[in-house]
């Protein structure tokens, strides 16, 4: 319980690089590095009100050192016409007797870094400033600056109160357990005439996917696309080639093979509609229709059905000769 990680240790080479980048044989490795920390310590010194965050060092085979200085003040650390840049290398070779070269980087959002949120906020302590007031501003301007979540905590003897005490302040997320987030992180200490008070900061800027997974996502989606372009070409041809043939083809045989099979009824159909025969004569009507005709006719007459029968053959007979 209460084992807290350095949220910028614990990002390194997942996104973030280190600060300082140089091999050394084991038996020069531990006067190098108290070299690194005795030059942060002179240029921190020098520098204290230029708005230094952050100091990245590299060492070439040559013994060459290469100082970056990353900075939200440029004109202060170069000077007029660059003496102070100058004289800042000269004593840092005398100093370590190295070759220093001396680069300089202006930081153009100070407040969305969180060394310098939390200088800020120390120095305006230091002037007897509200640490809430102070807190509350640089948490107003980081979220305009476009941050995604900011913290600031306040520890010791906050208003020259007898007892200590700790006071933090929050606005958005700050996810620390995610390792993609960028969140920056910086402390300052705040000397006043009652005791020292600590300031610390974290401003969650956005989720970094790593470089290495970007790159391997990047090839799992060209390789199949190259893939994909060499059968797409041959698909093309080999479904043309049929077709042209089909066209040119017209023979029955053809057709035949390609007509759908019919069923009995649909066949039967067919055959009706194309051999559609012609119509037939009128039928003779039944016996028993013709002897309602006759008794229809005898009553209209007044005679008998014999007479009509009669009458009837003898007419059929004189047409017949005639």
């Amino acid at each position: 319980m209460g084992h807290k990680v350095h949220p910028n240790a614990f990002r390194l080479g997942v996104f973030r690089p280190w600060e300082a980048n140089w091999f050394a044989n084991p038996k020069d490795y531990t006067k190098m590095l108290h070299e690194d920390l005795e030059m942060r310590r002179v240029i921190l010194a020098r520098l204290r009100n230029a708005g230094i965050a952050k100091i990245e060092t590299e060492r070439s085979s040559n013994a060459q050192l290469t100082v970056t200085i990353h900075t939200a003040k440029p004109g202060i650390v170069i000077g007029k016409g660059g003496s102070s840049v100058d004289q800042l290398r000269e004593d840092l070779e005398k100093r370590f007797g190295n070759r220093v070269r001396i680069s300089i980087q202006e930081i153009k959002q100070p407040e969305l870094d969180a060394q310098l949120v939390a200088e800020n906020i120390a120095s305006q302590i230091e002037r007897r400033i509200s640490y809430k007031r102070a807190m509350k501003q640089a948490i107003l301007r980081t979220m305009r600056s476009g941050a995604k979540g900011v913290r600031i905590y306040c520890g010791g003897r906050l208003r020259g109160a007898e007892m200590a005490r700790r006071e933090w302040d929050r606005e958005g997320r700050v996810p620390l357990h995610t390792l993609r987030a960028d969140i920056d992180f910086g402390r300052a200490t705040a000397k006043t005439t009652f005791g020292a008070i600590g300031v610390k900061c974290w401003i969650y800027k956005d989720q970094i996917s790593p470089v290495q997974r970007r790159l391997a996502a990047i090839q799992e989606e060209t390789v199949p696309i190259a893939e994909q372009v060499t059968p797409l070409a041959e698909i093309i041809e080999a479904v043309a080639q049929p077709q042209a043939a089909q066209i040119e083809v017209g023979s029955p045989e053809a057709a035949v093979k390609v007509a759908p099979r019919r069923t009995r009824t649909a066949t039967a159909k067919v055959e009706e509609k194309t051999a559609a025969p012609a119509r037939p004569k009128a039928a003779p009507k039944p016996k028993a229709e013709a002897k309602t005709e006759v008794k229809k006719t005898a009553v209209r007459t007044k005679s008998t059905p014999a007479a009509v029968k009669k009458t009837g053959t003898t007419r059929n007979t004189k047409k017949a000769d005639s």
